[in-house]
């Protein structure tokens, strides 16, 4: 089965030859890949009327376990934005009564960032549908291939996820 990546290798192949476009075959289908998880992603989230922030920040308060609350800080460094941002983001999904704003009992100046009982529903609800959306994207493997692809695609990107800050 040809794809889009095997005629624009073979056209580079063709046009420069002197050159080694090996990494072409790999790197241009995982950014066709990301285009296609974006558009699968963004769908997933419209069908909740969400925006991919908002997502990334519910999901992170619910990953966080009960009493499902984070730091606007520890949100920071899950869903790498600026701290104007992040205040930015936790006022508006608390205007939307998903999140709400607590005094931090450890620290009398902070404060802690909570899901309400609607995120969570809401959180959980998108997170179902993008589940199912990308199914569809890995349907064509078979669990070892899926399994295999991930040992693959960790040993890519775990070096970039693991540089010093």
């Amino acid at each position: 089965m040809e794809d889009e990546v095997d005629r624009l290798v073979a056209a580079w192949r063709r046009e420069r030859p002197d050159l080694d476009v090996e990494p072409l075959e790999v790197l241009s289908r995982i950014s066709r890949l990301a285009r296609h998880l974006d558009r699968a992603r963004r769908t997933a989230f419209a069908e909740h009327n969400l925006e991919p922030w908002e997502f990334d920040v519910l999901t992170a308060l619910r990953r966080a376990g009960a009493p499902y609350q984070l730091s606007p800080g520890q949100l920071l460094t899950q869903t790498l934005v600026t701290s104007g941002t992040m205040t930015n983001r936790i006022d508006r999904l608390a205007v939307k009564g998903l999140v709400q704003r607590l005094p931090d009992p450890g620290d009398r100046r902070g404060v802690l960032v909570r899901l309400t009982t609607a995120g969570q529903d809401l959180a959980d609800e998108a997170l179902a549908g993008l589940l199912a959306h990308e199914r569809l994207l890995l349907a064509e493997l078979s669990g070892g291939q899926r399994g295999e692809l991930a040992a693959l695609l960790r040993q890519l990107v775990a070096p970039f996820d693991n540089l010093p800050e």
